[in-house]
C-alpha cells in the first residue's frame, strides 16, 4: 500500500496538507474481515471516510453500511447499495430523520430507550429495532461509553416495549471500543446480550441478532494482535455464550476497515524552541487537529510518522499544528523524536490516516480549506 501510494506522491505531486486513500488495501482487508468472521455481515462504518470512491468498491464487494445520519444514508443508495443493506446506527435521531430514512426504505434503527423506539413507532412503524447497551471499552485507545446504549437490564425493558408498540425486536448491539487492543474484550458483553436474548425469550419475544460493533485497530505506533486473532476470540466466545444456537451477526469495522488504507502528507512549517536552553524543539506542521487530526485529542492515537531526513539524529519534538488556536497541538505530553536535521519545506508523511481525518477536518477555521483527498 505504501509503495502504490508513494509512486503517486512521486508521480503527481500533490498540494500539501492532503490524503491519500488506496482502494487495494481496503480490498485486501475486506477479504480479510470475510474471512475470519465469515458468518457476520459487514456494515461499513461511513464515517470513517465516506469517499465516493471507496463506497462504491465496497457496494461491488458484497458490504453493508452503518450510518449516523440521513445524507450518509443517501451517499449509500448513491454509491449502488440497496435499502436492506444499510442501517441507520445512530441512537440519537430527530423523528423527521426516523421518517426520511424509512422512506428510502431504511427499515433497521438502533435505539437504546423506550423514547427512541416511541419516535421509530410513530415515524417507521414496523421497523427492525436493536438495542444498545453500555460497554466499558476498557483498554480501547478511543473509549464510547456513557454516550451510547444503556443498561442491559434496562434493555430487555426497551425491547419489550418496542415489541408492544408494533416494532420488530430484532437484536442488541455493543461497542467495545474504537482501537480495541485486547481481542477478549467481546466476551464479556456477549454474556450479557446471552442473559438478554434469554429473558425476552421468556417474555415471549424471540431476538435473533447481535451487531458486534467495530472496535477493530489499525496499525499505529503499538503493536496490535492479528486480525485473524480477533476473529478466533470472537467466534469462541459466541459458542461460549450461545452454543449451538448462534444468533445472526453484524460487524461495524470503520478504523479497521480503512485506517491502514490512507496517508497524510504533511508540510514542515517551522522548527523552533520556546528557550535557548529548551532542549524540546516545537516542529509546526501545516495540519493539525482542525484539520483532521482531532484523535490526537489527548493524545489517544499515535500516528507512525516519516520523513525524507529519517537515519538523521533525532531528538525529542513537541508537534503542533499552524491555527492560531493554543489547542492545535498534537503531540506535547510524550513528545515524538524527529530528526535534528528537520527544516521548513521537509515533507513528513503521517501512517494510517485512512479513518476519522477528512471527515474531522473543520471546514474553513483560520481560512484554511477542509483536508484534500485523494483516492487510487
Amino acid at each position: 500500500m505504501l509503495n502504490r501510494i508513494r509512486q503517486f506522491l512521486l508521480d503527481q505531486h500533490p498540494p500539501s496538507p492532503c490524503l491519500i486513500l488506496d482502494r487495494e488495501s481496503v480490498r485486501v482487508k475486506y477479504q480479510a474481515f470475510a474471512r475470519v468472521l465469515p458468518d457476520s455481515r459487514l456494515f461499513y462504518a461511513i464515517k470513517a471516510n465516506p469517499a465516493p470512491e471507496l463506497l462504491e468498491l465496497l457496494v461491488k464487494l458484497g458490504s453493508s453500511f452503518d450510518c449516523a445520519s440521513v445524507p450518509e444514508i443517501d451517499m449509500a443508495l448513491a454509491a449502488g447499495a440497496t435499502p436492506e443493506r444499510i442501517s441507520y446506527g445512530n441512537t440519537i435521531k430527530k423523528e423527521a430523520d426516523i421518517a426520511a430514512a424509512h422512506a428510502r426504505g431504511i427499515s433497521l434503527f438502533a435505539i437504546d430507550c423506550r423514547e427512541e423506539a416511541e419516535k421509530i413507532a410513530r415515524a417507521a412503524p414496523g421497523a427492525r429495532v436493536f438495542c444498545r447497551i453500555l460497554s466499558e471499552c476498557v483498554g480501547a485507545e478511543w473509549p464510547l461509553s456513557r454516550k451510547f446504549g444503556c443498561a442491559p437490564n434496562l434493555a430487555v425493558g426497551v425491547l419489550i416495549e418496542a415489541d408492544r408498540l408494533g416494532l420488530d425486536a430484532y437484536g442488541i448491539s455493543f461497542h467495545v471500543g474504537s482501537q480495541q487492543p485486547n481481542p477478549d474484550a467481546w466476551d464479556m458483553p456477549l454474556a450479557a446480550v446471552a442473559a438478554i436474548f434469554h429473558e425476552l425469550v421468556n417474555h415471549g419475544i424471540r431476538p435473533r441478532m447481535v451487531n458486534l460493533g467495530g472496535g477493530f485497530p489499525a496499525h499505529y505506533l503499538t503493536a496490535i494482535p492479528t486480525l485473524e486473532t480477533y476473529g478466533r476470540a470472537i467466534n469462541q466466545a459466541l459458542w461460549r455464550h450461545f452454543g449451538d444456537h448462534l444468533p445472526e451477526t453484524i460487524i461495524e469495522p470503520g478504523r479497521g476497515l480503512v485506517g491502514d488504507a490512507g496517508l497524510i502528507k504533511a508540510e514542515v512549517v517551522l522548527v523552533s524552541r520556546k528557550a535557548e536552553d529548551d532542549p524540546v524543539r516545537w516542529v509546526f506542521l501545516d495540519i493539525g487537529k482542525f484539520g483532521g487530526l482531532i484523535e490526537t485529542l489527548d493524545e489517544a492515537i499515535r500516528y507512525p510518522i516519516h520523513t525524507a531526513r529519517d537515519g538523521d539524529p533525532t531528538t525529542p519534538c513537541i508537534l503542533a499544528g499552524p491555527t492560531c488556536d493554543s489547542a492545535d497541538i498534537l503531540y506535547e505530553k510524550t513528545p515524538y523524536e524527529l530528526p535534528v536535521s528537520l527544516v521548513p519545506g521537509d515533507e513528513v508523511l503521517i501512517e494510517g490516516t485512512g479513518a476519522y481525518t477528512t471527515t474531522y477536518a473543520s471546514i474553513a477555521f483560520n481560512g484554511i480549506e477542509p483536508l484534500r483527498s485523494y483516492v487510487i
